[in-house]
């Protein structure tokens, strides 16, 4: 049985479509969804989303967001969604390095230090599924 997967980018659409199962990283760790899953809303963190779809799994880096289970549909509200392909391994390490030499100088800006702690994130969950199949 299959249930409908909406990931939404403020940007666009990332996909949408039934799945047999979605796993999210969740702000208390990795949630697993079903179908007839209880509704609920809940906080998602930098990580890895999966899903299956027609019995194979597809992987995406995703930033902070929000997913929300509702009957027989699953809505993910994420601010970061990117498949492996889009990734460039150069480009993120230079962001994320940036992102760390700034931490270091930012003082007691609290806001400040928690961006950049979440690009950090974003970073280090993008490298790893761009360097999970090596």
């Amino acid at each position: 049985m299959a249930f409908q997967l909406d990931i939404v980018t403020p940007e666009k659409t990332i996909f949408s479509d039934t799945v047999d199962d979605v796993y999210l990283p969740g702000s208390e760790g990795e949630m697993g969804i079903l179908e007839m899953h209880a509704a609920l809303v809940a906080p998602l963190q930098p990580g890895e989303l999966r899903y299956l779809k027609d019995g194979k799994v597809e992987e995406l880096a995703v930033g902070e967001g929000f997913v929300e289970v509702t009957g027989d549909k699953v809505s993910v509200l994420i601010d970061l969604a990117i498949g492996e392909d889009a990734i460039n391994e150069a480009d993120v390490e230079e962001a994320m390095k940036r992102a760390q030499d700034a931490l270091e100088g930012v003082g007691d800006d609290v806001d400040e230090q928690a961006a950049l702690q979440t690009l950090i994130a974003k970073s280090e969950a993008m490298l790893n599924l761009k360097r999970k199949r090596r």
